[in-house]
């Protein structure tokens, strides 16, 4: 089993070439930090709006190393936030615009991947969160009809246990949540080739070079200096890295396993003929996808939070999370349980202290930022790549008049607190788990009080 190396993604293409560092001092009309998703769709619209602006992104390690290049593949036009709090500050139409505007990005990325030449695997299907608990199913009622109340009536349903069983083959499954309208993708695809893309649009992309400090009008780094009177910050998981922003977004931790290819009659006992993207209703969820040659990937928390907010190394995840995923692979997929795990790891994820992403920029000194997409950054960091670019650019926009824009929350606890509080979540959720799986049982409480534990409920 190959462990770390950055991802399974990686090991599927190969890894990237680097580009070259910074070259000493220099200016740019807009200078972003980081050459993930966020990054580089903000470049890339920022050039399409005017092609004539000199922008430079810089990356400490290379395109699409973070989570842009390790995550599962679920370009959804959803993402993890809690509508009650931006309603706090803004109006039910607003958001109801938002997810308007967010269920809008699965054809956007697509749009621009076939007009850019970049072959991703995408293929468009459905997402299916299934429930194989009664408890899940209670949860999964609730999901629906909260989605379907703030505008997704058209693309939100129930599937009955039988029309499930008809799709897909999961064990005890009672029924799922389809969500129409996503598209599973090779991530390390889509960001190596969205990096090529904006490069042909004018862009310098720097790589190697780590930023050591930023203000308004310059950022530092290890290679020279960067003026410019625009700066944007899109670290994501990574952002605790950066002086001064250590408590900002906790850098929450998630892993992968991805199976051998597998035969065709393993895949005649699962089913899973239309690619699917698939997850569960358990409190400490999952998530999976069958890969363009027919392995299943499965992913889920495992240690969720390093101590200092410290990061893995490489993506290399530990034994225990590695036997973790293996059992919710056996689990749900008991067919696969002879196939052979080729490749496991693991990448971080930013998390607000209220678990809900934002985009933002102070008119003032220039300085802009967007993440902390709780794990849904696919799709996110379209939607905050062009509304970062429209606040770059002083536009008044439809987009920059979502709640999200602008909105910041408080920092997280120092630590042992947020360590202990992470920790005590996750252990609260496992422990809801366990519980609802005892025959009979119904929804656990403590899931609840590991969400309020830490602001996620």
């Amino acid at each position: 089993m190959r462990i770390g190396d950055v991802s399974f993604w990686y090991a599927d293409i190969g890894l990237p070439y680097r580009r070259a560092p910074l070259a000493g001092d220099t200016t740019a009309d807009v200078a972003i930090i980081g050459a993930g998703y966020t990054g580089l769709w903000t470049a890339w619209y920022l050039k399409q709006a005017q092609p004539a602006l000199d922008v430079l992104v810089i990356e400490k390690e290379f395109a699409g190393f973070g989570a842009s290049g390790r995550n599962g593949g679920w370009l959804t036009g959803g993402f993890a936030w809690n509508h009650a709090r931006y309603l706090q500050t803004s109006s039910e139409h607003a958001v109801r615009a938002m997810v308007e505007a967010m269920n809008g990005t699965v054809d956007e990325v697509i749009r621009v991947a076939e007009a850019e030449g970049i072959d991703a695997d995408l293929q468009r299907t459905d997402e299916l969160m299934v429930a194989t608990k009664p408890a899940q199913v209670g949860r999964m009622r609730a999901e629906i009809a909260h989605r379907r109340h703030w505008g997704e009536e058209d693309r939100v349903f129930e599937m009955s246990a039988r029309d499930l069983e008809a799709r897909i083959r999961i064990p005890g499954a009672l029924g799922a949540m389809v969500v129409t309208n996503v598209a599973r993708v090779q991530p390390a695809k889509l960001v190596r080739g969205l990096a090529r893309a904006v490069e042909r649009a004018g862009v310098r992309i720097v790589e190697g070079t780590t930023v050591t400090g930023y203000e308004p009008g310059l950022v530092t780094t290890d290679r020279g200096r960067v003026e410019a009177p625009v700066i944007l910050r899109c670290t994501e998981g990574f952002t605790a890295g950066l002086p001064g922003h250590r408590r900002e977004w906790l850098p929450m931790n998630s892993a992968q396993i991805a199976t051998e290819p597998l035969p065709p009659e393993v895949w005649e006992k699962i089913g899973w003929q239309g690619h699917e993207i698939v997850g569960d209703f358990a409190n400490a969820y999952c998530y999976c996808q069958r890969t363009r040659e027919g392995r299943i990937t499965v992913g889920a928390r495992g240690v969720p939070y390093r101590f200092g907010s410290n990061l893995d190394t490489n993506g290399a995840p530990d034994p225990e999370t590695i036997r973790r995923l293996t059992a919710i692979l056996h689990r749900h997929f008991p067919a696969a349980r002879e196939a052979r795990i080729d490749h496991a790891w693991c990448g971080v994820l930013g998390v607000p202290r209220d678990w809900c992403a934002t985009v933002g920029l102070d008119p003032v000194t220039g300085l802009g930022w967007a993440g902390g997409y709780v794990g849904v950054g696919v799709s996110t960091s379209n939607l905050a790549g062009r509304t970062l670019a429209d606040l770059a650019l002083g536009r008044d926009t439809d987009l920059t008049h979502l709640p999200w824009v602008n909105r910041k929350v408080r920092d997280w606890e120092p630590e042992p607190f947020r360590w202990l509080g992470v920790h005590g979540m996750y252990a609260l959720l496992n422990a809801a788990d366990r519980r609802e799986d005892r025959p009979g049982a119904g929804p656990s409480k403590l899931a609840a009080l590991g969400n309020w534990l830490t602001g996620r409920g």
